[in-house]
């Protein structure tokens, strides 16, 4: 098997391979809203994933949802954990804003 990839060129010098896959998405669009309890002592939350936003507007839809629901919460992974089961709140909030929600796992 003969590999006939050009790797150097005297002319251009080392040449590198462009990527086939040009640009790929973070999600479908589509918001979801998750009940956890695994490791929070049977405290639930809510995770809400999804989100294709900038760092700086995730902190401030997670500022806004939180006032909203009046709980707590935090931003993990760019994922928005709000304690409680808020998710008719929250399902309502972001449906008002302009995004797609989807209600997943129990």
């Amino acid at each position: 098997m003969k590999n006939s990839r050009l790797v150097y060129s005297t002319d251009q010098g080392r040449i590198k391979e462009t990527s086939k896959t040009a640009v790929t998405t973070k999600g479908d669009g589509i918001v979801r809203l998750k009940r956890e309890t695994k490791g929070r002592k049977g405290a639930g939350v809510i995770l809400v994933e999804g989100l294709d936003l900038p760092e700086k507007e995730l902190k401030a839809l997670a500022k806004q949802l939180k006032q909203h629901c009046g709980t707590g919460g935090a931003i993990k992974n760019g994922i928005i954990e709000i304690q409680g089961d808020q998710r008719d709140k929250i399902a309502a909030f972001l449906e008002k804003a302009g995004h797609t929600v989807k209600i997943a796992g129990g």
